[in-house]
């Protein structure tokens, strides 16, 4: 079972496109998997024969365990899988490679991991503990853990969690897991979109406001590369809304792209995105986030970090407002950019650095 995400521990298997004993082409789609962020078609690592299926459609499965072996050419199962399911280690490349640092649940227990004291309190008070997100070693959920999530669920409206989608209970996870974690901070700047406006007018191709932004977000982090968490590449989130929740796609390589690429890079992996056929690369590798409610006509906002991400950038609307040029009051297009940042990573100043440049980069008249 992969991990397609940093605090993963399960995933659950939609179910194969390929059967027991089928040949399969590295590459192809080979199964479908639902994990806390979306549903992912995962493709085969090799080309050979499928065998030695431990897992079937629906089944959760702890991040890590071998579900299916890739048979080479004249190769044949181990005789020890053909008298017992227990996972084997395959002689070929498995199915889906495990991640070597995620965290692993163990399989049949059925209950997540917590301090006796967290237990007896959560039993005393009535809660749920599916529900808390644990702070301890691991992922453990601790006794202060309980007290937050009694305090949250005495504010929550009663609904029951069986009507929540699965996709919106993982996203109140994840951001209030980020939340808890990760000390926030706060930079906002006033753009003159002058030059935006002007570009997009003058755009040939169907280029977006937001694309212009990946574009110059993209430049930026290149020449930051703490925000840019020292990746080697500027691989860009995009937070797009579905009906059950909110997911994050990744653009990979966005500084190397022209404008024209990055639209249709991002038309692809939103029609992706709301098509429900995402591919396991489209949720891996972001280093960074845009979240860019302008359509809605937001003037400004503040976003929650992606776990694992020094930055994410708040984008309101493009509207018409008084500023002040050389002494004078005029109308300008403007545009409000809030950037939260995570100070274990980076400071005021290098948030402010980033800014700047960004700024620049919006503002600067198109070539």
């Amino acid at each position: 079972m992969p991990a397609l995400g940093m605090a993963q521990e399960t995933g659950k298997l939609v179910r194969w496109f390929k059967g027991e004993g089928d040949a399969v082409t590295k590459g192809e789609p080979l199964m479908e998997i639902e994990t806390d962020k979306a549903t992912v078609e995962v493709e085969s690592p090799a080309s050979g024969i499928l065998a030695g299926l431990t897992a079937a459609g629906d089944d959760d499965i702890a991040v890590g365990r071998p579900i299916a072996m890739i048979l080479a050419a004249g190769e044949s199962m181990p005789d020890a899988t053909r008298t017992s399911s227990a996972p084997v280690k395959p002689t070929s490349p498995v199915a889906a490679a495990a991640s070597p640092t995620a965290p692993v649940q163990a399989i049949g227990s059925g209950r997540p991991s917590a301090s006796p004291k967290a237990r007896r309190l959560a039993e005393a008070r009535g809660v749920d503990l599916s529900r808390v997100v644990g702070s301890g070693p691991g992922g453990a959920i601790l006794q202060e853990d309980v007290l937050q999530e009694d305090v949250l669920q005495a504010a929550r409206p009663v609904t029951s969690s069986a009507t929540e989608p699965a996709l919106w209970r993982a996203m109140a996870e994840n951001v209030t897991r980020s939340w808890k974690e990760a000390p926030h901070f706060f930079v906002f700047r006033e753009v003159d979109a002058g030059s935006m406006v002007e570009e997009r007018r003058g755009a040939r191709e169907a280029v977006t406001y937001t694309d212009l932004l990946l574009r110059c977000v993209a430049q930026a982090l290149a020449r930051h590369p703490r925000m840019n968490c020292l990746a080697p590449e500027v691989n860009i989130g995009l937070a797009v809304a579905v009906p059950d929740g909110l997911i994050v796609p990744v653009i990979h390589g966005v500084d190397r792209m022209p404008v024209e690429e990055i639209a249709a890079r991002r038309k692809e992996v939103v029609e992706r995105v709301r098509a429900g056929r995402l591919r396991a690369a489209d949720l891996s590798g972001g280093t960074f986030t845009v979240s860019n409610l302008g359509m809605y006509d937001i003037d400004l906002f503040t976003a929650i970090l992606t776990e694992g991400q020094a930055g994410i950038l708040a984008v309101g609307r493009i509207a018409d407002r008084v500023v002040a040029r050389q002494g004078s009051a005029v109308v300008r297009p403007t545009l409000l950019l809030s950037l939260s940042c995570d100070h274990r990573m980076v400071d005021g100043a290098r948030a402010a650095e980033f800014i700047q440049t960004l700024v620049g980069l919006l503002e600067a008249r198109p070539m």
